[in-house]
């Protein structure tokens, strides 16, 4: 499966991240321009400390040096790290005074005025006026890194609020300013077949201007083209109707009149296939009432006796007699707010799709739940998912050898959708291993709606 990236995302994303890395950037540069900067300030105080020492070193160790005063002088005994440790020398090398955390032997640098550098040390070198005496103060290449990633540290730990908050703010506005394309999305995405109205463009802006003019160009087509699809398919069935009538009719008296044998065989065949015609007609008729754009009028109304009226059509039908099965428990709600002769279509079609795909000879199941939806099972091998998915699609049949139109579940799909019901198919039979239900569902009234219906009328 592709995973597509959303807008919002992809611009979130790309705008911190770019945020981020101008960050790290600027960073990178001040981190390079502060280490120049201590550098420059490390150096300043290694030669102010030389000086300094110098100065006040030199009449000391003259005292120091006095025949049988000899001896290399600690001049610091504090328990504190130093950052800065020096040796002063005698002009031969010799170590006649060091601070406490010098080493005890030499530093590795030469003895010449001026910086030099050891792998852990920078050295500053500086000799008395008549070199008496030689100083050389040093630090620590590592106290300098520690003072350069401790200001980088007291910068990132901002930073990385700063850039919660900059993603924060990115997010915000960038939904702000793609919400009038969410908006378009979702006009468009609720167009099918049964809305068709043009998209508003009176907040649209003006960038997505031509996109909404296209999309009501084509919804204005489209609608065009089912109009004309309806009124075809309407006017044909009604033109139909009448002769197929008058031939189902001269049909039926031919086969009264003809004697047994190969020709009333023939005429019983063709009475037959007008009766599938004439079915057919009157499945075109009712799609193109459900695909039409009319309000269908609801009111409050107890369908029970209309599916009682129904279900007792077909136990008189001599091709059915036997097969229903019906049970419809007086106290399930059945007053909902529908239309009663959309109703009783999609109820007549899903009946007559039970007994043209079950199985022959075998029950149909016709109950009412406790919630006042209608069951309605037959007999059947296990439809696969696809199928069933399929099924309320035009011209589908789950059994290609039934004599069905394909029309009766997606007009019914239809009607009910319009009522504000739903239709669930199911196969199997819930807790079975075979068959085939539709599951016929209706908001029910509310008990104040009901007896305010009921009084009205």
């Amino acid at each position: 499966m592709i995973n597509h990236r959303t807008i919002t995302r992809s611009q979130v994303l790309g705008m911190t991240g770019t945020l981020i890395a101008l960050w790290l950037m600027a960073i990178g540069l001040s981190t390079q321009v502060m280490r120049h900067e201590f550098d420059e300030r490390f150096d300043s105080a290694l030669q102010e400390t030389a000086n300094r020492l110098l100065e006040i070193s030199v009449s000391d160790v003259d005292l120091r040096l006095a025949p049988g005063n000899e001896q290399v002088s600690d001049s610091d005994t504090s328990q504190g790290r130093d950052y800065l440790i020096y040796q002063i020398r005698r002009p031969n090398g010799e170590i006649i005074m060091r601070s406490k955390d010098a080493p005890d032997e030499l530093f590795s640098a030469p003895l010449l005025a001026g910086f030099q550098e050891t792998a852990a040390y920078r050295i500053y070198t500086k000799a008395s006026s008549k070199d008496k005496l030689i100083v050389q103060v040093a630090d620590s290449f590592g106290d300098r890194r520690e003072a350069v990633g401790e200001s980088v540290v007291a910068m990132l730990i901002p930073l990385l609020a700063f850039i919660l908050a900059s993603g924060l703010a990115i997010w915000t506005m960038v939904k702000r300013v793609l919400n009038p394309i969410e908006e378009l999305q979702r006009a468009i995405c609720n167009k099918n077949e049964g809305n068709l109205t043009p998209v508003e463009i009176g907040r649209v802006s003006r960038e997505l201007m031509p996109i909404a003019r296209s999309v009501n160009l084509l919804l204005e087509r489209l609608q065009t083209a089912f109009d004309a699809e309806r009124d075809f398919t309407a006017h044909c069935a009604h033109e139909l109707r009448t002769p197929i009538a008058g031939a189902l009719a001269q049909t039926q008296c031919l086969v009264s009149d003809l004697p047994e044998g190969a020709w009333k065989q023939r005429a019983v065949t063709v009475e037959n296939s007008l009766r599938k015609l004439g079915r057919l007609i009157e499945k075109l008729l009712q799609l193109a009432r459900a695909s039409s754009q009319t309000k269908i009028t609801s009111v409050a109304v107890d369908v029970g006796p209309v599916l009682d009226m129904l279900v007792t059509d077909f136990q008189r039908d001599t091709g059915t007699r036997g097969r229903l099965q019906y049970r419809r428990p007086k106290s399930a709600p059945m007053v909902h707010d529908i239309d009663v002769d959309a109703f009783g279509i999609v109820t007549r079609n899903l009946i007559e799709n039970a007994i043209i795909h079950g199985e022959p000879n075998t029950p149909v199941n016709i109950s009412v739940a406790g919630d006042g939806s209608i069951h309605i099972v037959n007999e059947c091998a296990v439809l696969a998912n696809l199928t069933l998915l399929e099924m309320k699609k035009r011209f589908t049949r789950g059994n290609n050898k039934a004599s069905g139109s394909g029309l009766g579940l997606a007009i019914s799909d239809q009607l009910v959708k319009q009522m504000g019901g739903t239709l669930d198919l199911y196969s199997p039979v819930p807790g079975r291993d075979t068959g085939f239900e539709a599951v016929l569902s209706f908001q029910p009234l509310q008990p104040s709606e009901e007896s305010r219906n009921c009084s009205h009328s």
